[in-house]
């Protein structure tokens, strides 16, 4: 048994946007432990290119960014939700100035320089060059590192959420965590008065996805164990141009390169994107991503092209250097020639159900970022609003939980002993190769059956297949001791078996979700909701 236990007031799983908006927001009388699966620079948001939408420009507004917002999302929106996140929108962007990032000025006027993207009617995308998730990264981890009341541990991994009810105690409020120490092998216990998943989302779910490695669904997948409801998990966005390079791993190229206006080509130099959407290169991202994918089926090719070479090439290197820079490492030149691009999985719309402070079903526990479903993407997510969600809901969790309804001002439940993590009972495994096995067949079938076009017999094929995967780990998880590798695995497999059930309950199209056998949309829009057995 690991001994080791840790005290904290609040626990933060993920240290992205969302978990450090969220620390740097508390205030410093509190005691925050931070858990980061890897480095602190690995989640999505060091790899985040476009920027944040913001209504910054006298010719945009407010309504009119809710109402692109609204539109994009296909009638799934929460009217509510996205109003409240436009309208802060610009305190956001203020609060992020403050702090010292660098955001891309007009060499004219020293303005702010705003692009445009897919499903937005202005422009209103502030960003770093083609960097913008590095730059707010490493802005708010400087002035973490300043916080002396944040303690940051790297490499710890969590594997499932404490609760009263599991520890046979009346209640299900969430107590803590258990943590594996991805360099000592051990299991940690920690305890908190508050714990917050900020865990990302579930990308790697598929077989190509522009995310890194550490989108696999944790903290969805430990919500849902714990007792928490699920949403929408059937949207997962395709971002449609991810660079096609047998060296080029997940290496997403910006939707602002589009919005520069980059066209997407055929093998043969033509444009088709005007068939598809009167928009064309700027349509949604469902919709981009579907034309591509139907344009590569029909014509049986590996990938189609992206081109901006007309553009003058001082304007392109000076937006875009760091993906000019990687497409010159591969031999290839942006600025003379159109690059390949296919579509990869990109964000996962759907994830843990919170209300609009970031509190899920179980108290103390709240969700925010990625791993949450607020309401506010609707059916597809319109471009650089994530970043936005992440920021404007670690926000209001941090005012909730400070308050006199948050977990910290509210008296605590008598002090429950937690066990430590047992591993006597299993033995170190000396089959690793089922676990390979596993992660390679789901990411394939899920990529294949639950990819951007969809039928009822392809889900029927990936919900049997993800059973079996499921029977199989749960078996390997309770007779072995657990890796970093497996806990990933329990948690996509979990996921994944959530996003096969919304997809079979959803019978229309809408948004991400598009399948031959409904393709119309229904007349009434309605969330995709699942309760797990042990809710309530």
């Amino acid at each position: 048994m690991s001994s080791i236990q840790h005290q904290h007031d609040i626990l933060i799983i993920g240290s992205g946007a969302a978990g450090m908006t969220l620390a740097l927001k508390l205030g410093e009388q509190h005691d925050i432990a931070m858990l980061c699966k890897e480095a602190p620079n690995e989640g999505s948001t060091w790899y985040a290119q476009g920027g944040v939408a913001a209504v910054l420009d006298e010719y945009d507004s407010v309504q009119s960014h809710i109402d692109d917002t609204l539109q994009t999302g296909a009638g799934l929106c929460h009217e509510d939700v996205v109003s409240f996140t436009v309208g802060n929108s610009a305190a956001t962007i203020e609060w992020l100035v403050d702090l010292g990032v660098k955001f891309d000025r007009s060499a004219d006027s020293n303005a702010f320089h705003l692009t445009k993207e897919g499903g937005h009617s202005h422009r209103r995308v502030i960003h770093a060059a083609d960097a913008t998730g590095r730059e707010i990264g490493e802005t708010l981890s400087s002035h973490l590192a300043q916080r002396s009341n944040v303690s940051i541990f790297q490499h710890l991994m969590a594997v499932d959420l404490i609760t009263l009810d599991k520890l046979g105690q009346k209640g299900k409020d969430c107590i803590g965590a258990y943590a594996l120490n991805r360099l000592s092998g051990e299991v940690e216990t920690f305890r908190a008065k508050c714990i917050v998943l900020a865990t990302g989302g579930a990308s790697k779910v598929y077989l190509y996805t522009s995310n890194p490695d550490t989108a696999s669904g944790d903290g969805v997948a430990m919500a849902w164990r714990a007792g928490c409801r699920v949403a929408n998990l059937e949207f997962n966005q395709f971002h449609p141009t991810c660079l096609y390079h047998a060296e080029a791993r997940s290496f997403l190229l910006s939707e602002a390169l589009r919005g520069e206006g980059a066209r997407l080509l055929r093998s043969d130099g033509s444009t088709f994107m005007q068939h598809f959407h009167p928009s064309a290169e700027l349509a949604p991202r469902d919709i981009v991503a579907r034309a591509i994918d139907h344009e590569m089926k029909r014509l049986g090719c590996d990938c189609v092209y992206l081109d901006i070479s007309h553009k003058p090439r001082e304007m392109i290197i000076s937006h875009f250097p760091n993906i000019h820079k990687t497409c010159l490492e591969l031999g290839m030149d942006m600025t003379l020639e159109p690059i390949p691009v296919v579509p990869a999985a990109h964000y996962t719309c759907g994830g843990v159900m919170t209300s609009m402070n970031g509190l899920t079903d179980l108290p103390n526990l709240y969700a925010i970022g990625e791993s949450s479903f607020t309401g506010l993407h609707g059916a597809n997510r319109m471009a650089s609003n994530s970043l936005l969600e992440c920021m404007v809901f670690a926000t209001a969790a941090a005012k909730h939980i400070e308050s006199s309804q948050g977990s910290i001002a509210r008296p605590q439940q008598r002090a429950v002993a937690i066990p430590p993590w047992d591993h006597s009972q299993v033995t170190n495994s000396d089959e690793d190769v089922i676990i390979s096995h596993n992660w390679d067949e789901l990411r394939r079938f899920m990529w294949d059956y639950v990819g951007i076009v969809r039928t009822d017999k392809r889900l029927q094929r990936a919900r049997r297949r993800v059973q079996l995967l499921q029977q199989e780990v749960t078996e390997y998880y309770s007779n072995y001791r657990i890796s970093n590798d497996l806990i990933e695995l329990r948690n996509l497999i979990q996921v994944a078996e959530l996003m096969i059930r919304c997809a079979i309950a959803r019978k229309e199209s809408r948004g991400l979700h598009y399948t031959l056998d409904y393709p119309d949309a229904l007349p009434k829009a309605a969330d995709t909701i699942l309760v797990p057995p042990s809710f309530g």
